[in-house]
């Protein structure tokens, strides 16, 4: 991925700024191109409250749809190779790509437990995270209410956003 400086970024169209930055949300580039109106930006900060703004004052179905691109941790889409190229290094750097039988059927069998209880998948920020205290994180986080587990899933969402704000701006 090329990198770019924040000039660049605010002198990108709405649809070039769309596509430039759609990667920092899953399947939901609608958050990138709201906050192309509120340019320039003056820090890369302002640029993630901008985004993060957007996020949080969009309609709940909109969050839920949000939360329901993102794949599951070590699930099917990872499985067959075909998560995004952020969410594979994400996921590889807690070390997800490298699971034993046994781990990964735990992740399975937490996934799904999660998702019945839920009806969107377990959001982590894995860059912040090892695969054990993701494992360890389930348990808990099973207790939550549904609207609990939606604040810390937007929440992961965000965190993972400026993650990937910085892989993006130079």
């Amino acid at each position: 991925m090329t990198k770019m400086t924040l000039q660049e970024i605010n002198a990108l169209d709405q649809e070039r700024f769309t596509a430039t930055l759609s990667s920092l949300f899953e399947g939901s580039p609608w958050i990138v191109r709201e906050a192309w109106k509120a340019r320039p930006f003056q820090s890369k900060q302002e640029l993630h409250q901008a985004l993060c703004t957007i996020l949080e004052q969009a309609p709940r179905e909109r969050q839920l749809d949000l939360i329901r691109a993102h794949p599951d941790l070590a699930g099917r889409a990872a499985q067959l190779g075909t998560l995004s190229p952020a969410s594979t290094d994400e996921q590889a750097s807690a070390r997800l790509n490298r699971l034993s039988p046994e781990e990964l059927a735990t992740f399975t069998r937490l996934n799904q437990a999660y998702r019945e209880r839920f009806g969107f998948p377990f959001l982590i920020c894995t860059r912040e995270n090892t695969k054990e205290s993701i494992l360890a994180s389930y348990p808990e986080r099973l207790q939550h209410t549904a609207e609990q587990e939606m604040k810390i899933a937007l929440g992961e969402i965000e965190k993972i956003c400026h993650y990937r704000l910085q892989d993006l701006l130079q």
